[in-house]
């Protein structure tokens, strides 16, 4: 079995589950997981882990994301999409100027509500299933940092904006809180992943150009860490996860045997804890 991570260009109309099915057919395993959901709407860099690596899921979920988006204005749909059904229309006011001006201004740190239409639980119940069965729920809020806001084209009803945010960001729901900032109802009309952590989509395979040979990425395409040359007998501690006193002051360092990455170690107080191995 294969072990490491392939990024796909995830197409439109697929769940990020299908692409993980498609993964887990293509390379005969179980062990596979993806790193940050994408919905069916939108497209782009979709980072896969597979066999050991599916032990970095949460480490490159954390990672930042960057995003092409493309809001309507003037409408609200219960998904804060463009496939939802349509809750409300607004005719649309703002001019240029109000436009640029909010953009500018927005938040780059704040309280997000998250959209009813996602997976997150509340009191042991996702989200869409209270959605579906049509019970309300209050919805939870969380923090969220929005790194860069770029406006790149103002075409109304149609807004298209580049940003980079914090893990556990809803681009839906940015849109609707950019909307009202400069008194408008909008909803995403569409959504590209253009980065997620080091990856770029130009990195990324077309979902149906991946066969058993498609090479997966390894620790030192995925992370910057100074790398520690180890010994056999520092080795054989690796293999049991022993906790190591290394020559080092990094957060966090790759060790290497006979210049090949084998782990991941954090230092934790005066000595270095195992996150990932590859032994």
């Amino acid at each position: 079995m294969k072990d490491g991570v392939i990024c796909i260009n995830k197409p439109k109309g697929l769940t990020s589950r299908d692409v993980v099915n498609q993964i887990s057919r293509i390379y005969k395993t179980k062990k596979v997981g993806h790193t940050g959901t994408l919905d069916p709407l939108a497209t782009g860099v979709l980072i896969i882990c597979v066999g050991k690596y599916t032990k970095l899921v949460n480490e490159l979920t954390s990672k930042e994301k960057e995003y092409l988006a493309t809001m309507h204005l003037g409408i609200k749909t219960d998904t804060a999409d463009i496939t939802g059904k349509c809750l409300a229309t607004k005719k649309v006011t703002a001019s240029p100027e109000q436009i640029t001006e909010s953009f500018a201004q927005f938040p780059r740190e704040y309280m997000q509500t998250v959209p009813l239409y996602s997976a997150v639980k509340v009191n042991g119940k996702k989200l869409y299933e209270y959605a579906r069965a049509d019970e309300k729920v209050l919805l939870p809020k969380r923090k969220v940092i929005i790194r860069n806001l770029q406006l790149l084209k103002i075409n109304s009803p149609e807004i298209t904006f580049k940003t980079t945010v914090s893990k556990g960001t809803y681009i839906r729901s940015l849109i609707v809180d950019l909307a009202e900032s400069f008194g408008q109802l909008a909803t995403m009309q569409s959504l590209v992943r253009t980065k997620q952590g080091p990856i770029s989509i130009e990195e990324c395979f077309d979902l149906e150009e991946v066969t058993q040979e498609t090479p997966l990425k390894t620790l030192g395409e995925l992370f910057d860490y100074p790398r520690i040359a180890i010994d056999e007998m520092t080795k054989k501690k690796i293999i049991n996860g022993n906790i190591l006193n290394l020559p080092s002051t990094a957060p966090r360092v790759f060790l290497t045997f006979k210049e090949k990455i084998i782990a991941i170690y954090e230092k934790k107080e005066k000595y270095y804890r195992i996150i990932f191995k590859v032994i």
